[in-house]
């Protein structure tokens, strides 16, 4: 008997149809893993496990063009970034199902396999944090495969009259059946692809429920032993748009390596202390909150921070001194080091001194009068004056290894910035700005200055090329805070260049020299364009 043989693959399939099924096989394998995963693993979703590896894989420049372009929400960059791409993928995956079968099964079975290898290469994955991503490429698969199964017609055998004595139907050509309604498979793939969403959407319910969430809102924070001084009444000019000498808890920048913000709960926390030391230290959340703990106000600097940029913020910390740790341990002689280390894999390396000298070098637990906020390393983190963050300010600290420099590196260290990190004099002009419509007559040129540990004596500020004119400073907080400033003047009709530079009470004047923040800061004069009105 003779059968034709149908083709493999369906060309006439409107290929839309086809993005649209990979899409929703996509979004509803991703969507359902990350639920999965979202009470027992947070970490171990596809999104966060790809999302987190390409940070770490990312080159120095990169990086610094994000932040660059997008500031604090680099990560919502990056993960619109990602979404993109597993957009265009997953439509490619269900063109090659509907063309090439099944190679598009092959492709999302194979990215749910890379996933969970991925995954179990996280710093901090568990043992079946490999689970969610096989999972996502599994349900991916086989929802791919119904709805490309949904759009082909059904072929039907027709009998032709029997040829021969033998009183059996010969079957002809296929003839193929009318396909599924069109919307029918809208409706399903439409429904796979909200259910992916909702999926999503309560996995990033059930993480922000989190224990450790909870546990935040039960800390009771015991007084300082030391409280830190009032902020002189004289330290704030209060001028509409100057930033405000203390930074609010929701308006500091943050800037991490981590694409799903930790959640430690506080009493599984230990800090160990080991390396090159006398005697190894450990020591738990009650231990810590039982400790003299002190109060400081503390500027920090992100060293990706552009001239003129705004990722830098002042802060009350509470938390006990690092030094006094160290001095349990007895760190020995020939170490130069501390790394630093979070629950996330992420390492800093700080020089040793400057968590031994008299500067006030903490494990911060309160920020502002409350506990620290989770994006800002809940439970437990570091604030070194003097240091930019990425070699001092680790968050969701857990450990302190005792080294030298010439023995470990840390994570921005192995992509290219310096070792050290001091943090370096800069001035910034916060007002008038570019775009508020000033109008000419009596008005005022304000900013903030800064270098940690040093500490700054003046501003000038430079017009339309002019002489330099000396600022008023508001009363320094302390060296380790910036300090606002401010300069009358009579703005004229046109436009303007403003320029500021700072003098730092060690005599140094701000160079003029522009450098990018890699390897170790940025430097220049701020300069503000603008425009004055009639």
């Amino acid at each position: 008997m003779g059968i034709v043989k149908q083709s493999r693959g369906e060309r006439g399939i409107p290929s839309p149809l086809t993005w649209a099924a990979g899409v929703a096989s996509v979004a509803l394998g991703a969507g359902l893993a990350d639920l999965i995963a979202a009470p027992w693993a947070p970490g171990a979703g596809p999104f966060v496990v790809i999302g987190g590896a390409l940070i770490d894989l990312a080159p120095s420049w990169a990086k610094d063009t994000a932040i660059a372009l997008f500031g604090t929400a680099d990560k919502i960059a990056l993960l619109v970034g990602i979404g993109l791409v597993v957009l265009v993928l997953a439509a490619t995956a269900g063109w090659l199902q509907a063309r090439r079968p099944p190679w598009g099964l092959v492709v999302v079975a194979a990215f749910g396999a890379i996933g969970g290898v991925v995954a179990m290469t996280r710093p901090d994955a568990g043992p079946l944090w490999w689970l969610p991503s096989v999972l996502a490429g599994a349900i991916g698969a086989v929802t791919l495969w119904w709805l490309i199964r949904m759009l082909r017609p059904a072929p039907a055998l027709t009998p032709l009259p029997a040829t021969s004595s033998a009183d059996q139907a010969v079957f002809g050509p296929p003839v193929e059946q009318p396909a599924p309604s069109r919307r029918a498979f809208l409706v399903w793939s439409g429904a796979a692809t909200a259910a992916g969403i909702l999926a999503a959407v309560a996995a990033g319910a059930i993480r922000a429920g989190s224990s450790a969430v909870a546990a935040i809102r039960d800390v009771v924070l015991p007084a300082p032993r030391v409280a830190a001084p009032p902020v002189p009444a004289s330290a704030e000019l209060g001028i509409p748009g100057l930033a405000p000498v203390i930074t609010p808890n929701d308006s500091f920048y943050r800037i991490d390596t981590a694409l799903i913000v930790p959640t430690v709960d506080p009493t599984s926390w230990r800090l160990r202390i080991h390396g090159m030391v006398e005697e190894e230290v450990e020591l738990t959340w009650d231990e810590l909150l039982a400790l003299p703990l002190e109060e400081s106000r503390t500027t920090l600097a992100c060293v990706s921070n552009e001239v003129g940029g705004t990722l830098i913020g002042t802060a009350l910390w509470l938390g006990y001194p690092i030094r006094e740790l160290l001095a349990r341990a007895r760190p020995t002689a020939e170490a130069d080091m501390v790394l630093s280390r979070s629950v996330d894999g992420f390492t800093a390396s700080t020089p040793l001194e400057a968590l031994t000298d008299d500067r006030e070098s903490i494990l911060a637990v309160g920020m502002n009068g409350v506990p620290l906020p989770l994006e800002h390393g809940f439970p437990v983190r570091m604030v070194v004056p003097g240091l930019y963050g990425y070699v001092s300010a680790t968050k969701w600290v857990v450990d302190l290894e005792v080294t030298r420099f010439d023995r470990a590196r840390a994570y921005w260290t192995d992509r290219g910035w310096s070792e050290r990190g001091p943090i370096k004099l800069q001035s910034r002009i916060d007002v008038p700005r570019k775009a508020q419509g000033l109008k000419s007559g009596d008005t005022v040129i304000a900013g903030v200055a800064w270098q940690q540990q040093v500490g700054v004596a003046g501003v000038e500020v430079q017009i339309d090329d002019g002489p330099w004119q000396q600022a008023e400073l508001a009363t320094a907080i302390s060296d380790d805070t910036w300090v606002q400033w401010s300069l009358p003047w009579k703005a004229t009709a046109g436009d303007h260049l403003l320029r500021c530079r700072a003098t730092s009470k060690a005599g140094e004047v701000q160079t003029e020299d522009r450098a990018h923040p890699a390897p170790d800061g940025a430097t220049g004069w701020h300069e503000r364009f603008l425009t004055v009105f009639d």
